[in-house]
């Protein structure tokens, strides 16, 4: 590293501290440029097989997240992911009563073909990423399928085939926020070691939803529903995530706001019949 070398000169003592407090700030934006960040995108999508369902006020949605992740702090590419929180909006209202759930001990022996049907929370989603084999780093694309835990929580199969195989299960925790977040979602993300020695896999985006319904004699069950009320602008969600070696990315976005209401919406299929 350069020295920066100071004349003990009365006369040339401010121009030394400007140099200095010059090399400092470039040293700090340095630093702070070789963070990894993040960009989000989500909105409530309709829930397949079930009509008036989707980004409208009051009705049942699955909710869909997109991340790109960027970085070079690790290999040159983004640190591995060690925890995800997504804040959903206020007035999102969820329930997880009525759906089954799937032990982490059968996903884990038996795969995700041995769940209950109703514990599924979502369509298969995917995930892009680095592996690595030596000094040699490879992309790899695998599948994320959501089920229901015990507790209102959910969980996150991962699954790769190739160039290495990849078997994981990442935990998720929901609890309150405040406004103008509502419910939270704390989702633990395991390492994944592609060959003994060799770096961890890094992530480079995501793409998940999450959203179920369940037919209870003529009555519909969703698992969650879009607020009756949008507030100007949108409804705003947040995620902050956490990467090996202590970093943290946050990223907020504002989901587009309902042009009707579910009442409106049933209103107007009744109409056309």
């Amino acid at each position: 590293m350069r020295q920066i070398r100071c004349v003990n000169q009365l006369r040339k003592t401010t121009t030394c501290l400007a140099v200095l407090g010059l090399a400092v700030l470039g040293l700090s934006a340095a630093t702070a440029s070789a963070a990894p960040t993040i960009t989000l995108k989500a909105k409530a999508v309709p829930i397949p097989g079930y009509p008036h369902t989707g980004n409208i006020l009051g009705a049942g949605a699955a909710i869909q997240a997109e991340y790109k992740i960027s970085g070079t702090e690790y290999g040159g590419f983004p640190p591995p992911v060690t925890g995800i929180t997504f804040y959903l909006p206020k007035g999102v209202r969820l329930h997880p009563q009525g759906f089954a759930t799937c032990a982490p001990s059968v996903i884990e022996a038996r795969g995700p073909g041995a769940c209950p049907k109703r514990s599924s929370a979502g369509p298969k989603g995917s995930a892009d990423g680095i592996v690595s084999f030596g000094t040699e780093r490879v992309n790899e694309k695998v599948a994320v399928l959501p089920f229901f835990a015990a507790g209102g929580g959910l969980e996150f199969y991962v699954n790769g085939v190739t160039p290495v195989s990849i078997e994981i299960l990442s935990k998720g925790q929901i609890v309150n926020s405040s406004p103008p977040f509502g419910p939270k979602l704390t989702t633990e993300v395991p390492l994944i070691e592609s060959v003994p020695g060799a770096l961890d896999a890094s992530a480079l985006s995501i793409d998940v939803e999450v959203g179920a319904a369940y037919r209870r004699g003529k009555k519909t069950v969703y698992y969650g529903t879009v607020p009756k009320r949008c507030p100007k602008g949108g409804f705003p969600v947040k995620s902050v995530v956490s990467f090996l070696g202590g970093a943290t990315a946050e990223a907020s976005y504002k989901a587009p706001c309902p042009r009707r209401s579910v009442d409106r919406q049933r209103g107007r299929s009744r109409h056309h019949r």
